[in-house]
């Protein structure tokens, strides 16, 4: 049985705790939010990342680390 949460102002929700667990989602990932017509439901999917590791040898700036950010989540948020 799920459990019931509340839409806030914002029209966020909280998952709970459980169900977090269960997916093992985690504060800061990634979760795809989709309406299944077929079901008429809301499924909340996980993102699996690969993590990014940057070796450069070298001090890099606040906007190069930025952008890699950036270009990761668009890869990792991309069809």
């Amino acid at each position: 049985m799920g459990e019931i949460v509340k839409v806030t102002r914002n029209y966020q929700v909280t998952i709970p705790a459980t169900v977090r667990a269960k997916a093992n989602i985690r504060e800061g990932d990634l979760v795809e939010v989709l309406y299944d017509e077929d079901e008429g439901v809301i499924k909340i999917i996980p993102v699996r990342r690969k993590r990014l590791t940057i070796r450069l040898g070298r001090r890099i700036t606040v906007e190069e680390i930025e952008e890699a950010i950036e270009e990761a989540l668009d890869e990792a948020t991309s069809p």
